[in-house]
């Protein structure tokens, strides 16, 4: 079942991606359309990690208990009605679809435990040491879901106006409901092994108070914050450097093409590089040098600057060499970033005992929603006050956090847990 399973789970994990990355880029430009203040744009766009933080180890749990495909078939129908109140939504006016845009985010982000059971699911049907390079799967589908999304939601404007990404979004996630129903079989059988059940915080003591987990879920927490800072920034400090205006057709479509630029390195990274990489450094030390890379590649990012405007044709010239920078520092801290997941969960999966695999997992997912929740607030506040003081502290941030993981894990090996 494992390479069937682990096949189904990439598409199912894809498809969601897919319906999810839709409909986020054009989360900003609607609630600005229907009169949303900056503070509830804001609200609105962290509704989700919010919803995710509280809820993701519950489901991670929930699935310990009773399976992972109950699970998946059922956060998967919630995407469908998510997707759908946006699509309705797009298509008023006024404040009430200001609350049914916060509505479906709501929803979303509730139902959203695809990557936390997704997670487990390949924990259950891999051994230890494949299963880094099995998670580094799920981290290519989530890239790749990033890269089509938006893509397919621009194409679905065009075709249908702007209800067609809510809409096409639910019909992508009704498909990816069928497919888990009729093909994605349970990967343990509930009740099988004597499961622990413990409420929130309790569980989340637990999962913290083991030194080598609590340590790795911190990892993830300040990589996750790091990167959501570079995320939140980057069009803006593009736009500055590089005298563009996101509001003009083609910049905005450049300040894309940089963001798809990094999904897709991140996707062959993690799909391709991850299981060889692993195999012969190990998951702790990958971990401490993905942080190393990231930090090295923000420092430089703020500070690279240029006139312009970007072409095909001003590649190719020696004047588009500040854009070569530019793809440089974005395409190595896209590396980076990409080898932090997978051997992160691998590692977390190793250290856990196969009835706690959920429920770990989800308190893992949960601190990486509270960064993305933190973040943006942070990086925003501070490029208010100078633009590059948000890669300068992600920079330091992620450098000390390699140095630590190298310290306290690499020149360790963690002994797995019993299954």
């Amino acid at each position: 079942m494992s390479r069937a399973g682990t096949g189904i789970i990439f598409l199912t994990v894809f498809l969601d991606l897919v319906g999810f990355g839709i409909v986020l880029p054009l989360l900003p430009i609607y609630s600005q359309n229907f009169g949303a203040s900056g503070w509830l744009i804001g609200v609105i766009m962290a509704s989700y990690s919010l919803m995710q933080f509280i809820f993701a180890p519950l489901w991670g749990r929930l699935s310990d208990r009773i399976g992972r495909r109950p699970v998946l078939l059922g956060s998967t129908a919630c995407a469908v009605v998510s997707y759908t109140v946006f699509g309705l939504a797009s298509e008023m006016k006024g404040d009430l679809a200001l609350w049914l845009l916060l509505g479906s985010r709501v929803i979303a982000g509730v139902c959203g435990a695809n990557i936390t059971v997704a997670q487990a699911y390949i924990a259950d049907i891999t051994t230890p040491a494949e299963r880094s390079r099995k998670m580094g799967l799920i981290g290519m589908a989530f890239g790749l879901g990033f890269i089509f999304g938006p893509a397919l939601g621009a194409l679905s404007i065009r075709l249908f106006g702007h209800a067609g990404p809510g809409w096409a979004a639910a019909a992508l996630c009704a498909a990816n409901f069928l497919f888990a129903l009729t093909r994605l079989p349970e990967s343990r059988r509930p009740g099988a092994e004597q499961i622990t059940q413990r409420p929130r915080l309790a569980q989340w003591a637990h999962t913290l108070q083991h030194p080598q987990i609590g340590l790795l879920v911190l990892v993830f927490f300040l990589a996750t914050f790091c990167f959501t800072c570079y995320e939140t920034t980057l069009g803006l400090l593009v736009g500055r450097n590089f005298n563009l205006d996101p509001g003009r057709a083609h910049d905005a479509v450049v300040v894309g093409l940089l963001f798809a630029y990094g999904g897709l390195i991140g996707a062959l990274v993690q799909g391709g590089m991850i299981g060889r990489l692993v195999k012969r450094y190990g998951e702790a030390r990958v971990i401490a040098g993905s942080m190393l890379i990231v930090g090295g590649s923000l420092f430089p990012l703020p500070f690279i600057k240029g006139d312009q405007m970007l072409t095909w044709s001003l590649l190719l010239n020696p004047q588009g060499r500040d854009w070569w920078f530019l793809l440089a520092a974005i395409g190595a801290l896209s590396i980076g970033a990409g080898l932090t997941r997978p051997p992160l969960f691998g590692l977390i999966s190793m250290l856990t005992p196969g009835d706690e695999q959920g429920a770990t997992l989800g308190v893992a997912q949960s601190a990486g929603a509270l960064a993305r929740i933190l973040g943006p607030i942070f990086a925003g506040a501070c490029y208010q006050y100078h633009a590059a003081l948000p890669y300068l502290i992600g920079a330091a941030i992620s450098i000390i956090t390699g140095l630590a993981a190298w310290g306290l894990l690499a020149r360790h090996h963690p002994k797995p847990a019993e299954p």
